[in-house]
């Protein structure tokens, strides 16, 4: 059963973006889908870990800003080269206006 932390105001995200979330010191990305559906994937990239927050959002992907790596930020899975491994994503849900994600 995971622990739902609160992340974020829906308001905080914008349609077709990411933001970062820090909580007991794990780096997280939050997303918000063109639809306005709200996803969560761990917040470094799999390649460098660089941080993903400073990436591109397209559609259902999120592109890496060090090596352009693509990631389908709804499922995890690596788009292509040079992203081999997949993100982990975290279950998310949305009430009374704030975004929480389910860790553990």
């Amino acid at each position: 059963m995971p622990e739902w932390i609160a992340a974020c105001a829906v308001d905080d995200i914008d349609p077709e973006d990411v933001i970062p979330f820090r909580y007991d010191g794990v780096d997280y990305a939050i997303y918000r889908s063109p639809q306005n559906e709200f996803y969560a994937t761990a917040g470094h990239c799999t390649h460098e870990r660089m941080l993903l927050c400073d990436g591109l959002v397209m559609d259902h992907t999120i592109e890496c800003p060090k090596h352009n790596g693509r990631f389908d930020y709804t499922t995890g899975k690596a788009a292509g080269a040079p992203v081999l491994i997949d993100l982990r994503t975290f279950p998310v849900k949305v009430e009374d206006g704030t975004v929480h994600i389910g860790i553990g």
